[in-house]
């Protein structure tokens, strides 16, 4: 699932940097851009179900719930780190076009380490396995219900912006970005995660593994259903409504499609041939933070493949393939290096005469 996140997010990135003014009035990129909507809740809810499988992992080892949620809150806390980490390398290749409000600016990965450091809170609130269920749901069904509000009356101008622009993504421009990814409405994606790993770490789900994927896919289709039913509602709710960003609806929808992949990607990796031999789907998946950071260069930065925003669909998409195939193999790279750096170290080391070329074992 997660690499399927990186190749969705790749058409987007590709597609909508590249892409001339023509191309970008057909319907093709809008097509593109309504799938661009899948990567971010994708690798937010898979954060939401990894939390769930480390947190219940280390409950069952006997680690007190103080323990756990430290655990967590720390994980969250380093993700956040490498968030400002990347805000800096963009700054750095940017500058000097690139202004100083960019080191602030809430992405993905931002997005992703307060989900986390958030949903420790919630596994310590959460004594028991339902309970925590419950919780993540009850608060990802809060914060898409609230996000509206967020976005607009009750959008907390007190603040210094670089701290609203967590709570709603309003930079420093006075009103919220849809280009950008605050708690409302992107960790309610991670908490329903939570909720779905919750469910699958039962002791039925894990009793009846295929059973409890299919109805979590058929959740997923009730989702999707309840969100179209509700967007042809002529009632509203909210005084000011925005359907692609801060819709509730939508929220359900893409929750919707989101556990539908779940179960899409188990049949593909149970029944299909998913892990037939290579896969890239696989091995970026396990390597997707590392093809996030490189690929952003190479199509938004200072090192971009093409020309921006001067392409027509066919050139946009050839350089898509070589954005593929480049991610791929920099992921195969780094599966056969991972965990062995201080090997690679010594061997550059005595290649270069730094090091001697034997060494007794200790």
């Amino acid at each position: 699932m997660r690499g399927l996140a990186c190749v969705l997010m790749f058409q987007t990135h590709c597609y909508d940097s590249w892409l001339g003014p023509i191309a970008r009035k057909t319907q093709f990129f809008g097509w593109s851009q309504l799938v661009g909507t899948l990567p971010a809740p994708l690798f937010l809810f898979l954060a939401g179900i990894s939390a769930a499988l480390v947190t219940n992992r280390m409950r069952e080892k006997g680690v007190s719930r103080n323990q756990v949620a430290a655990t967590t809150i720390r994980r969250g806390a380093e993700i956040l780190g490498l968030g400002l980490l990347f805000r800096v390398q963009e700054f750095a290749l940017g500058y000097p076009n690139a202004p100083w409000t960019d080191l602030l600016r809430v992405d993905i990965l931002n997005a992703i380490g307060v989900s986390i450091m958030l949903m420790g809170l919630v596994c310590w609130l959460g004594e028991t396995r339902a309970a925590r269920g419950l919780l993540a749901a009850c608060t990802a069904a809060g914060i898409a219900m609230v996000t509206p509000l967020m976005w607009t009356s009750w959008q907390p101008r007190w603040l210094p912006w670089f701290i609203e622009s967590y709570i709603n993504g309003c930079h420093n421009l006075g009103k919220p970005q849809p280009w950008l990814f605050p708690i409302f409405p992107w960790v309610a994606f991670a908490f329903a995660g939570l909720a779905a790993g919750t469910f699958l770490l039962s002791d039925w789900a894990r009793e009846r593994e295929a059973r409890s994927i299919t109805a979590l896919g058929a959740a997923g289709v009730v989702c999707f259903g309840f969100g179209w039913l509700f967007v042809s509602l002529p009632a509203r709710i909210y005084p000011v409504y925005d359907f692609w960003h801060t819709s509730p609806n939508f929220f359900l929808m893409r929750t919707g499609v989101v556990m539908m992949i779940v179960f899409a990607s188990y049949a593909w990796c149970r029944w299909g041939v998913g892990q037939r031999g290579f896969s890239p789907l696989i091995k970026m998946g396990q390597a997707s933070l590392l093809v996030y950071w490189v690929h952003i260069e190479f199509v938004y930065g200072r090192f971009s493949i093409l020309a921006k925003h001067a392409q027509s669909v066919t050139s946009a998409s050839l350089g898509l393939l070589i954005i593929f195939a480049a991610m791929t193999m920099l992921a195969a790279w780094r599966g056969r290096t991972k965990g062995r750096g201080r090997e690679i170290l010594q061997r550059f080391g005595r290649s270069l005469g730094l090091a001697p070329q034997s060494q007794k074992a200790s």
